[in-house]
């Protein structure tokens, strides 16, 4: 495509793809329920994933309703949003399914449920490093009284499997450059503001690991990398949507430090894949989901991005200085994801695909206006 014909995604309030009717969503979608994993566990199934509007639920979501086309479980999906008329337009024709149902809600809030859900995918929490600044409090409730309610919910309804979204945060520093397995453990600032999102996610697995234990459920905490894909937000503020953003409008990648820092970041469909994997084949309480391979620099990233679209001739521009208020203190915070391989996942989806694949979506796709 022309670099002329990007200009559709140029607006400032058009951020967000009508992801799951664009190509790539149902190619990525329809791959993960491929996957050779005991769907059947999901037959006549229950299920609901909160922050349903979010990229890794979304996919969630659209993994769930294309196994249900695919083996006939008659299984129900229910997606929890708190803003459902910004979700309509992002799951374009899924509310019509008869499988599939947009909730509107907030976790924080206690509230019984009509139906009763077997299974909960918890994934509503504030992701962007600037909502952890500016709404902390909020921030803090989704991980932690927003789990808590939803495991009293599940309780309530006999339900069986509760999995939550966790992140790479809650290992804090850790010394070494090694990558970090599931039992390593670093250091945290707590007393800080920014610290809403991290121990909210940490006190969100210990309340999962306590229900677990005195109810019997099955508890699932899947610790996430940085992960990129179809669904980010133009306006999201983490690095890899800076560098979508940049691309999508035609113009250079911007570098707001030198970009040293390396994170593991993963394609979003991989990373889901990883989830089912961990919730149907796992035994353990937690799994790290990352694809080492992509443990990279910030700045391989952005060149990554940046060379995506050679006819384009983007460059990277360096600016000063760095906010470092609005991004993660840790300098280096790889995954080890041994454990999730020992099940026979593995990421397949390289970096400079899942970038191209993440930037067709916003050239494929129509846009959300808000």
């Amino acid at each position: 495509m022309a670099s002329e014909d990007r200009t559709i995604a140029s607006d400032a309030d058009s951020t967000d793809v009508v992801l799951f009717d664009t190509p790539v969503f149902a190619d990525d979608v329809a791959r993960i329920a491929a996957a050779e994993l005991p769907w059947e566990k999901f037959r006549k199934a229950e299920i609901l994933v909160t922050g349903a509007s979010g990229m890794i639920p979304m996919y969630i979501v659209g993994s769930l309703l294309a196994a249900n086309d695919a083996y006939d479980l008659g299984l129900h999906v229910t997606g929890m949003v708190r803003n459902p008329a910004k979700a309509e337009k992002r799951f374009g024709s899924a509310p019509d399914r008869s499988d599939f149902t947009l909730l509107a809600g907030d976790v924080i809030d206690t509230r019984r449920f009509e139906r009763k859900f077997s299974i909960v995918f918890h994934g509503a929490s504030p992701a962007r490093p600037s909502l952890h600044k500016s709404s902390p409090v909020t921030t803090l409730k989704a991980n932690t009284l927003g789990t808590i309610n939803l495991l009293d919910a599940l309780v309530e309804a006999g339900g069986k499997s509760f999995a939550f979204l966790s992140s790479s945060e809650v290992y804090g520093a850790v010394a070494g450059s090694e990558l970090i397995g599931e039992d390593d453990e670093g250091t945290l600032q707590h007393f800080a503001p920014r610290a809403s999102y991290s121990e909210g996610k940490r006190i969100a697995e210990t309340a999962l690991a306590a229900y677990a234990d005195e109810f019997g459920i099955r508890g699932l905490s899947l610790r996430f990398g940085h992960i990129y894909g179809p669904g980010m937000a133009l306006d999201d503020g983490r690095v890899q949507a800076d560098f979508l953003a940049d691309v999508v409008r035609g113009r250079n990648v911007r570098m707001m430090s030198a970009g040293a820092a390396t994170r593991t970041y993963t394609y979003v469909a991989d990373a889901v894949e990883g989830l089912f994997f961990a919730h149907l084949l796992g035994e353990e309480q937690v799994y790290n989901v990352a694809d080492p391979s992509g443990n990279i620099s910030i700045r391989e990233l952005a060149e990554t991005f940046a060379g995506a679209r050679p006819e384009m001739n983007l460059e990277l521009d360096f600016a000063n200085p760095e906010d470092g208020r609005s991004y993660s203190p840790v300098a280096s915070l790889g995954l080890d994801s041994r454990r999730l391989k020992m099940l026979g996942w593995a990421a397949t989806t390289s970096l400079s695909e899942g970038v191209s694949r993440t930037i067709r979506s916003f050239e494929d796709g129509p846009l959300v206006r808000r």
